[in-house]
């Protein structure tokens, strides 16, 4: 593959390793911060991030909060490449990219590197099927524990209970199994839906619908979102009208034609009466507020939009996305902890669900002077 076609983070990752091992950065000197970084590759902060946090990972650096990032002594001797060392612990990710995936990353190795632990990173690319595999194949490798991001808690059941059975430190994060009492951490996502939907009835919106192209059976997040929602509306003497909850639709979304079925259930949206759209996640938060722009509709004056993550997009875009914040760091960092004590303390400890609280972000997509 050619420079040229390396990903960004990549060439950063590569320049920097080489440096360091033909001593150009010496031990325990600190390296160029995320911000210097990306001014000198001419590269957003968040690549830079991406870069220093896999130098992390395997062991050329070390990194101090608030300080900045540093040669690692003896790197060459570093047991991040020795899975017979029992000191790796595994990430599973449906995908890698900005945004909250890189908040559990770095959450979870700033933990794991005080405890003297490494975080080695698997992408199964929303395949079940390769989940799997590293659900069957890393244990065997020695690896002495996995932090799980589940594709869906409908898939992978029959390994996920094989390794509870066995004892093996299993932790998720952003979803939770019912019916498999492994340890998780998640937002609290029934909260923050019931935040966001309580906050637009303040406003004065009376039809608020509930878009996720997710259907709620599959993803356990989602849904708990879904019923935050529903809550809140009963709280507040409101009916759950089906014709408003809109959801399961991700192969027309992510069809070629995708943008004219967002379009189209906009001009829905509308023709139902509804003011404001409670989105499953901001991405689609986003795709909602440009099909409402292209098609006339304004946003916030006659479409509100709430969002959920508070993704960097949510901020960067014609009209800033309100949304729900996830503290990406903590969730990583607690499920860290968790599979440390599990280790160290015993599997038959700790499993539980924690939850981690989300903050409502408020910005200008929402109008709060509508009459009810």
């Amino acid at each position: 593959m050619s420079k040229e076609s390396k990903p960004l983070y990549s060439i950063i990752y590569e320049e920097l390793k080489e440096r360091i091992i033909s001593g150009q950065y010496a031990e325990d000197q600190q390296l160029p911060t995320e911000i210097e970084l990306a001014e000198m590759y001419g590269v957003s902060r968040i690549t830079s991030k991406r870069a220093l946090i896999d130098l992390e990972r395997d062991g050329y650096i070390y990194r101090k909060r608030g300080s900045g990032s540093y040669v690692k002594k003896r790197w060459g001797q570093q047991p991040a490449h020795n899975s017979a060392s029992g000191q790796i612990i595994s990430m599973i990710l449906p995908y890698v990219a900005a945004n909250g995936l890189l908040g559990y990353m770095q959450g979870a190795t700033d933990y794991l590197q005080t405890k003297g632990y490494y975080l080695t990173i698997h992408t199964s690319n929303w395949d079940a099927g390769k989940e799997k595999e590293f659900l069957l194949n890393l244990p065997r490798r020695g690896i002495c524990g996995i932090i799980l991001y589940p594709v869906s808690t409908l898939k992978n059941l029959d390994a996920v209970y094989a390794l509870y059975m066995n004892n093996f430190p299993l932790v998720t994060i952003d979803q939770y199994y019912d019916n498999v009492p492994v340890g998780s951490v998640v937002s609290d996502n029934f909260s923050g839906a019931y935040m966001a939907t309580t906050k637009l009835i303040e406003a004065g919106h009376r039809r608020i619908a509930f878009v996720s192209s997710i259907g709620l059976e599959y993803r356990n997040s989602v849904r708990d979102r879904f019923f935050g929602y529903c809550r809140a509306l009963r709280d507040n003497g409101l009916p759950i009208e089906n014709e408003l909850i809109h959801h399961d639709f991700r192969d027309h979304y992510e069809h070629p034609e995708g943008k004219a079925f967002i379009q189209s259930l906009v001009k829905r949206l509308i023709a139902d009466g509804v003011s404001a759209v409670q989105a499953e996640h901001d991405l689609l938060a986003v795709d909602i507020l440009r099909s409402a722009m292209d098609i006339g509709v304004k946003v916030p004056d006659k479409l509100s939009i709430v969002g959920f993550d508070n993704h960097d997009i949510s901020e960067n875009v014609e009209v800033p996305i309100t949304t729900v914040a996830q503290n990406f760091y903590e969730i990583g960092r607690s499920a860290a902890e968790i599979i440390v004590q599990l280790i160290e303390k015993g599997s038959g400890e700790f499993r539980h669900k924690t939850e981690i609280p989300v903050q409502w972000v408020e910005r200008q997509s929402v109008r709060f002077d509508t009459k009810a």
